[in-house]
């Protein structure tokens, strides 16, 4: 399992996307993990009080579950670029920290987007 985000895979057809984001861009087509996505009034919120919020909802998921859904060859995205503060970091160490598996930041779709 990997994170990145809309504009590192814009026009891919990869089935191992999934948008983990309240709202994926206009026409996405692929997979969606509503679960995970942020709620509406965490929008405004700011960095400390988003986190607290996220982690309720992480709190209310089940690791094992969420990582069987979504699969090893998960690609989460959402709209931060790397390095911002994003909530798709805070799932992969959620996942990290519960289930000893590695979820890097993936910068650059190579090989894995040539469907």
């Amino acid at each position: 399992m990997q994170t990145s985000n809309f504009a590192t895979f814009r026009g891919s057809c990869n089935p191992n996307l999934v948008s983990i984001a309240l709202w994926p861009p206009r026409g996405w087509r692929g997979r969606r993990y509503k679960a995970l996505a942020p709620r509406r009034k965490m929008m405004t919120m700011d960095e400390a009080s988003y986190r607290e919020a996220y982690q309720k909802i992480l709190d209310g998921l089940d690791p094992q579950e969420v990582f069987k859904d979504l699969g090893e060859d998960a690609i989460l995205l959402c709209w931060e670029a790397p390095g911002k503060f994003c909530h798709r970091r805070l799932v992969a160490k959620w996942l990290e920290e519960h289930l000893g598996v590695d979820v890097p930041e993936l910068r650059e779709p190579s090989l894995l987007d040539n469907f």
